[in-house]
């Protein structure tokens, strides 16, 4: 019989872990199917782990997987992924809003014979009108970024095993899944979903940490910033001609060129234009120093299986 792992990254989710796999224990084996819950705990500051191993005392298809510190969401992700062992494997948030109820569609669509199943946003939820718009906003850019549809993208999906290993062979650290997982392909099938209210506990995600997001990611999934420094480069070029075409006409017409401001002024157009170039380039350097330093994307300090620490028996490293 088909196994189907079910990833949940888990940050300071104290408040829900149980009642998370309780109903993920309820909906799966109401519809006959065979499972595993991979958790994994990103360093939570909070009782998170102390949860995870509650809950793997009473379920010992519970796998709790304990991060030496927080590595991220896109971590814990890629860790889930390499410690699962099911057939299929779906990744959901671990605060319910995404419903459980929907895996079951995934699994039948997996059944089938598709292999990648996108969860896809009808509405973001309730969500405060800045939080809405400012998300909206940078998933835009992602999405012409990335060439990568992000508005209503998520990270809740289903993968065959296939999929799943051909994304955890790419060597590169710094890795976008909610993008990587359609860039691999695959006969891909959408399901749509409607964010649910979350239960208990915040939402991690400020304008801030949305900004960094999207940021982190376009750079890690694409150079396409890097042309903007040429666009940049080419407009201040241009706008430098216009100016010197300007002064020589004025100076053969006789008139004097005050030239202060003119000069005030494209110094700070080209001053601004080349930091902010030197800014992107800047950090795509970082992110090929932190590639080829060859550090791990995460450090695991704990596993276990139900209420057996396995951690021993389990190579924690990432390839």
């Amino acid at each position: 019989m088909s196994v189907l792992s079910v990833v949940l990254p888990a940050y300071n989710e104290e408040l829900i872990v149980a009642k998370t796999c309780r109903v993920l224990n309820e909906v799966l084996s109401e519809a006959g199917i065979d499972y595993e819950l991979v958790l994994v705990d990103d360093g939570s500051r909070d009782k998170t782990w102390e949860e995870i191993t509650r809950a793997g005392r009473k379920d010992h298809r519970i796998l709790g997987v304990h991060f030496s510190r927080n590595f991220g969401k896109e971590a814990a992700v890629f860790a889930g992924l390499a410690q699962a062992t099911g057939d299929v494997v779906a990744v959901m948030d671990c605060d319910l809003q995404h419903p459980p109820q929907t895996l079951i569609e995934m699994y039948r669509l997996w059944k089938d014979g598709y292999e990648v199943i996108e969860g896809v946003k009808k509405s973001r939820g309730k969500e405060s009108f800045l939080h809405k718009k400012s998300a909206g906003f940078f998933y835009g850019i992602m999405t012409k970024a990335t060439k990568v549809d992000m508005q209503n993208a998520s990270d809740f999906k289903m993968m065959d095993r296939k999929a799943v290993d051909s994304i955890l062979a790419m060597p590169e650290r710094n890795m976008f899944f909610r993008a990587t997982s359609s860039w691999v392909g695959y006969r891909t099938a959408y399901v749509e979903f409607e964010v649910q209210e979350r239960e208990a506990g915040e939402s991690k995600w400020s304008t801030w940490s949305l900004i960094k997001y999207a940021f982190t990611n376009i750079v890690a999934f694409t150079t396409l910033p890097l042309q903007f420094v040429t666009i940049a480069g080419t407009i201040c070029f241009i706008c430098s001609m216009i100016l010197v075409i300007y002064s020589l006409v004025q100076y053969f017409l006789g008139h004097t060129v005050a030239g202060y401001t003119t000069t005030l002024i494209v110094l700070l157009l080209i001053g601004s234009a080349v930091m902010m170039s030197l800014g992107v380039i800047g950090y795509y350097i970082a992110r090929i120093y932190e590639e080829v330093k060859r550090r791990p994307r995460y450090i695991i300090s704990k596993i276990i299986r139900g209420s057996k620490d396995i951690s021993d028996e389990v190579n924690p490293d990432i390839k």
